[in-house]
């Protein structure tokens, strides 16, 4: 009998069986696709390397400006797929590895709680376990219209065998938007369709304003407040009828609407395992309702980000195996969100501050940056901080721009730790650089 059976080899899942077996307590994982989850083999790694691949036309466009002349400049789909997949090999063997090394016996197959204390593999095999935890993750939701079966989702986008020439990407949050910016950087025409009014919705408005404006200044078209009604095949590729009674002709669709809890044929109607609407239940230890069954990450539906899910896993052994009971933390957690331009975030949207009540102030700037007054590129940047009235604490964080992600990470620190316009105010500019309007706001 295992200490500890983890279902789903993600990154919670595997920082979690990492840290147990570290503790001393025998730990099986079972995996029914690849080691490494959704963020290492169709998530956030392949992803942003493709973010990449898509920046280059920007940056020779930009080059010009600064007296570059670069002729011939030609994207190869099949060269960026081989060295995209070569690096998520890599990272997978090296999960495993760490597993291996740390004493997790790994299983590559379809995992199902059977009974209190028993756990079914695909093969039959019937596992005992003092403990289990649920790391299954989420998947791609599909809507339903007309058609629907000829769309792709954002994990089909990795399977493709070439480049779509026009795409049409239903949706408007994180995965949309980002696509949307990835296939219009590696020269795809682009059309975002969605059903309501901003993109990036739950972010704070001038992040929307500016990530709307940004796509189409790079000639993404975005259609709002519109509904896909069907999609049928055609001579030229696929037909999609809108809402709004206009029809588009393009070679894919994605659907990028969502997404929600991976748990069919877990077992967990079997066990009793509380579910809310597909999601599993959990208390603020992350325990569900049967006493020696977990869950972590997206399959509870709470924050779904990677790093979140390796917090949870952390939390899950500090209770469970070090007798520290853990409660993660899923407060003042930043956000980036890698379209061009791209978003760093952290703490309360400017609506959130208004919905809650509290009396604040706004210090804001939106400037062209330097790089781009040569380079002729019209994206701006935007730096906007929430301030609290009575006490000067920092609310919230807002950056869109170039090297948004890797400032907010930098700021969260400091917006965790409580910090107040003040303590920025009397911090020392770095110049020439955008990062110091973050200290001279006023």
């Amino acid at each position: 009998m295992y200490d500890l059976f983890v279902i789903g080899a993600g990154s919670g899942g595997v920082r979690s069986a990492r840290l147990a077996a570290a503790q001393g307590f025998s730990v099986g994982i079972a995996e029914s696709s690849r080691v490494g989850g959704t963020c290492v083999i169709r998530g956030c790694v392949p992803k942003k390397l493709m973010v990449h691949a898509a920046e280059f036309s920007q940056y020779f466009s930009d080059s010009e400006g600064f007296g570059w002349t670069i002729k011939g400049a030609h994207f190869d789909w099949q060269r960026m797929v081989i060295a995209r997949n070569k690096e998520v090999d890599r990272l997978e063997a090296a999960y495993k590895m760490n597993l291996k090394n740390s004493g997790v016996e790994i299983y590559e197959n379809f995992a199902k709680l059977r009974g209190m204390n028993e756990v079914e593999l695909d093969n039959q095999k019937v596992i005992k376990a003092k403990h289990i935890l649920l790391a299954t993750g989420g998947k791609p939701k599909k809507p339903e219209f007309p058609g629907v079966q000829f769309t792709k989702s954002s994990d089909d986008i990795f399977m493709m065998s070439s480049l779509p020439e026009k795409v049409v990407i239903y949706g408007a949050g994180y995965i949309a938007c980002e696509f949307a910016t990835i296939f219009n950087g590696l020269g795809v025409d682009v059309t975002l369709v969605y059903r309501g009014e901003n993109l990036l919705r739950g972010f704070d408005y001038d992040i929307q304003r500016l990530v709307k404006q940004g796509l189409q200044e790079k000639g993404i078209k975005v259609i709002v407040n519109t509904v896909i009604d069907s999609v049928t095949k055609c001579s030229k590729g696929l037909s999609v009828d809108l809402s709004d009674k206009s029809q588009l002709v393009v070679t894919e669709v994605v659907c990028a609407v969502g997404r929600k809890p991976n748990i069919e044929n877990l077992g967990l109607e079997k066990l009793g395992v509380n579910l809310n609407e597909g999601v599993v239940v959990v208390d603020e230890y992350q325990k569900t309702n049967v006493s020696n069954v977990y869950a972590i990450g997206d399959v509870t539906d709470r924050l779904n980000l990677t790093p979140v899910a390796i917090r949870d896993g952390i939390a899950f052994v500090d209770t469970v195996f070090k007798n520290k009971p853990t409660v993660p933390d899923h407060h003042l957690v930043p956000k980036a969100v890698f379209t061009k331009p791209e978003v760093g975030t952290v703490g309360m949207s400017e609506s959130e501050v208004v919905n809650v009540g509290k009396a604040y102030v706004v210090f804001k700037t939106e400037f062209k940056p330097m790089k781009n007054q040569l380079s002729g590129n019209p994206q701006k940047t935007l730096m906007k901080m929430l301030v609290e009235k009575k006490t000067d604490k920092i609310l919230g964080i807002h950056i869109v721009g170039e090297g948004a992600a890797e400032l907010i990470q930098v700021a969260a620190i400091a917006v965790k730790m409580g910090a107040t316009k003040k303590d920025f105010d009397v911090t020392c500019a770095v110049h020439p650089t955008a990062a110091e309007e973050l200290v001279t706001l006023n």
